[in-house]
């Protein structure tokens, strides 16, 4: 049988609070790909920051 995945924050790939690296793992990407993807969010979309501090508040602990 195969093996959930679970959409939680990194402990290993973590810079703040885990969030890239835990949705890079989720999505099988590289955490600094997933990094740069979020600052282009933010500066460009402006949706970023609102996002991240919701997933920081959001998505559980490893």
């Amino acid at each position: 049988m195969a093996e959930v995945k679970r959409l939680v924050k990194s402990q290993k790939n973590r810079t703040i609070c885990g969030v890239c690296g835990g949705l890079a793992e989720y999505l099988d990407l590289d955490p600094t790909v997933m990094r740069i993807i979020w600052i282009l969010l933010a500066v460009f979309g402006g949706c970023g920051l609102l996002l991240y501090l919701i997933f920081a508040l959001v998505m559980p602990n490893e």
